[in-house]
């Protein structure tokens, strides 16, 4: 490219808590539009805030699990300005003196890059708006159900230089969310919501010159953020090169994401600091936190998604690829694999499995793992018996699916479908002494060049496990193989 991407992210996060921010009234998502309101989130004259506890220890594990500096003192603020979703005109946040500073997030190896950090600017805490749906005939309808829901904002610096590395930046700050258990993270629910600010650094006459800056709205999915900053960066490329214009020349600008159409819009310029009239919340104290409150916090905090990807590569011996796969599919499945392997001492035979039948398998039948009809314990004992060669690998799936379908144990399986793997080397060599006989043509091929010798192997080992009912024990097969037909040609 003839220009470097500089990328910064704006995260809004509906946190986990049964009543708002600043008020008791209930936070479930899809009631019918303004059903879940109260006095507060309506911004009724005479009306008080009090802060939800639980949303400020949400946003301090938040925090402290991101590697950010705390706060000893911490106040709230209110953010003047009018919108037809803010009722009271204004909105309670946090300006100059924030609960939290700094910290990062990792964007995780991949293929085509990754692997570095995005610092944070800052986490802070406020309270969500209402809801906008804009109609047909230029009209547009309120839900103010939201109102008030406790919203953490997670601010990156403009670390980030390619596209791919911002979604990756958001992929695992969700990921990591979801670990910590302060949001459910459903993008199409609204809880996760991310605004991108861009612009680009090109070369020129020796120098470097930036275009103006541009944050981008309505980003409601991970594949909205790659496309809106792609057509972006274009955009605002072929715009330098018509009009010349640097960011000392025009305001930063807002722009909204219409994915139908696969463009961004203008929408304004973008406010300042100055424009939203910034005060201390005066029904509001400032929330001093010591470090007993910090340690607390952090005693809550398990195993994050970079460490767990690090232990199962270093303890487990996995790949790199294995180890982010596991983890990235949520907690609950990374706690499965750590059972499973703790229960048969086979990392990589526990994800194999995991990945390419239990998950595959879910994934078919539309299930969470906590809704898996096998659990750790009864997928442990069935590696174990393929393990030990009681099964092989085929018939080990085959007791899988019967376990799914009928929700017996290993041992119930077995029995019933009389599964069991032969490993008698006489019974082998005579099924393989048979399949010879049966295949006189394999045998001529082999022999005249005709067909490659694994092309026949392979042929007559599929007619050996025809003739053993698939029990005989591949892995002889194939060895009790080549010694017989080496015997035979010389």
């Amino acid at each position: 490219m003839d220009y470097t991407i500089i990328i910064g992210l704006e995260v809004h996060v509906q946190l986990l808590t049964e009543s708002k921010m600043f008020s008791a009234c209930g936070t479930d998502f899809g009631l019918p539009p303004n059903t879940q309101t109260d006095p507060v989130s309506l911004g009724m004259p005479g009306t008080l805030p009090v802060m939800n506890r639980k949303a400020f220890d949400l946003a301090l594990k938040t925090a402290v699990a991101l590697g950010a500096e705390i706060a000893a003192f911490t106040k709230w603020d209110r953010k003047n300005y009018y919108y037809p979703d803010l009722p009271k005109n204004y909105q309670i946040s946090q300006y100059d003196l924030p609960f939290s500073r700094g910290g990062s997030i990792p964007i995780p190896v991949r293929k085509d890059g990754g692997g570095s950090r995005v610092r944070l600017t800052r986490v802070h805490l406020e309270e969500d708006t209402g809801k906008l749906t804009h109609g047909t005939g230029g009209f547009s309808e309120v839900d103010l159900n939201r109102a008030g829901i406790p919203l953490l904002e997670i601010v990156t610096e403009p670390d980030i230089r390619t596209v791919a590395d911002a979604k990756g930046c958001l992929e695992e700050l969700r990921l990591t969310l979801r670990y910590l258990g302060v949001s459910d993270c459903e993008m199409q629910e609204g809880s996760l919501r991310c605004d991108a600010n861009i612009n680009l650094h090109i070369p020129h006459e020796g120098r470097t010159v930036a275009t103006p800056i541009v944050e981008i709205k309505n980003l409601n999915s991970f594949r909205s953020v790659e496309r809106a900053l792609q057509y972006e960066a274009e955009r605002q490329y072929e715009k330098w090169k018509r009009d010349g214009l640097t960011i000392h020349d025009a305001h930063k600008e807002t722009r909204g994401w219409n994915d139908p159409e696969g463009v961004t819009k203008p929408q304004r310029q973008k406010e300042t600091a100055a424009d939203y009239r910034y005060f201390p919340e005066p029904d509001l104290v400032p929330v001093e936190v010591d470090e007993p409150w910090i340690a607390r916090i952090r005693a809550t905090i398990g195993e994050l998604p970079t460490e767990r990807r690090q232990r199962f590569e270093s303890d487990f011996g996995l790949s790199a690829y294995d180890a982010n796969v596991l983890v990235e599919q949520g907690e609950e499945v990374a706690d499965y694999f750590d059972a499973v392997v703790k229960a048969t001492g086979e990392a990589k035979l526990a994800s194999n499995w995991i990945q390419q039948d239990v998950l595959r398998i879910a994934k078919e039948t539309k299930v969470s793992l906590a809704e898996f009809p096998v659990g750790a314990e009864g997928l442990a004992d069935l590696i174990n018996r393929v393990k030990r060669k009681e099964l092989n690998t085929n018939q080990g799936r085959e007791v899988l699916a019967k376990m799914i379908e009928t929700g017996e144990p290993v041992d119930a399986v077995i029995a019933a479908g009389g599964y069991g793997m032969v490993s008698d080397q006489g019974e082998i060599v005579a099924a393989i002494e048979a399949a010879i006989a049966a295949n006189p043509k394999a045998m001529d091929d082999l022999k005249g060049g005709k067909k490659k010798p694994e092309a026949v192997k392979g042929f007559l080992r599929g007619q050996v496990m025809k003739q053993t009912g698939g029990k005989a024990d591949p892995a002889l097969v194939s060895e009790l193989l080549d010694a017989k037909l080496a015997e035979l040609i010389g």
